[in-house]
């Protein structure tokens, strides 16, 4: 109960004690309440040591044992309030782990879950060496560029078309495996607008470094305005270009690590 107060009076959340929004706003609210939470704790316990190493520091008197009255080996000691101290310190930690644990769980399966299947966008990433490929629902492809609109949770479904890749944007707090044969699904949801990186955070060959792509976050009625126009259609000479630009850009990172031969 101590433990909600807190973290309530702390943190305005979206949705009551469980933080709801972007992945972002989510993982930074798991990482505020374990900095305070931590802190509290360091506070205490520093606090409480700095107490009791002045409060029995050497000359003050407060540390001194009566011969007379001194323990006897198997004799136990008397006066420690019947170890109320030493339960009630437990049982405070036991409390404040177990809210924490029960907390971060709950918010965890909120990112794990994603959000409603009505409410999303729902895109299809294929990685390949050594690029991105995404499709729409209405079968527009585009490589190395992804658009999606602001404040919409957009759905990924996530695979390769050769080897081990990893799609992640680290700003939107977004990375999932691409493994063969498989799929995988994730989730983000970008509040503003922007251009943000798409990365490979898995080595897959001589041009892993290169294989990166645009997520262009527009405002939705100007994403909605370039749906309208994009159809399977007018994407075939567009992705024509784009493949031959992946596949020139792929030669050039090859030649560019491949060692020089010296005649």
């Amino acid at each position: 109960m101590v433990t909600e107060l807190v973290l309530t009076a702390a943190f305005p959340l979206q949705s009551g004690l469980v933080p709801r929004g972007t992945r972002a706003f989510v993982f930074e609210r798991i990482f505020e309440v374990f900095l305070l939470l931590g802190t509290l704790v360091g506070v205490v316990v520093v606090g409480y040591m700095l107490y009791n190493a002045y409060k029995y520091r050497s000359g003050s008197g407060k540390g001194h044992v009566d011969e007379g009255n001194r323990l006897v080996l198997g004799e136990l000691p008397s006066g420690s309030g019947g170890g109320r101290k030493l339960f009630t310190s437990f049982f405070m930690s036991m409390v404040i782990v177990v809210s924490l644990v029960s907390w971060t769980y709950l918010t965890l399966l909120y990112v794990e879950e994603g959000p409603a299947d009505d409410e999303s966008l729902d895109v299809e990433v294929e990685g390949y060496q050594f690029g991105w490929r995404f499709t729409y629902p209405n079968g527009h492809t585009t490589d190395g560029v992804l658009r999606v609109p602001a404040d919409r949770p957009v759905q990924l479904t996530i695979t390769t078309a050769d080897v081990f890749h990893n799609f992640g944007v680290t700003e939107l707090r977004v990375k999932s495996d691409a493994i063969p044969g498989q799929e995988t699904e994730t989730w983000f949801t970008a509040d503003e607008p922007g251009t943000y990186t798409a990365q490979c955070y898995e080595l897959c060959g001589a041009g892993h470094s290169y294989m990166s792509a645009e997520v262009i976050v527009m405002p939705p009625d100007e994403y909605e305005a370039w749906y309208a126009n994009a159809t399977a259609e007018n994407a075939t000479a567009d992705n024509a270009t784009a493949n031959e630009s992946s596949a020139d850009a792929s030669v050039a990172a090859q030649s560019n690590l491949r060692p020089a031969v010296v005649p």
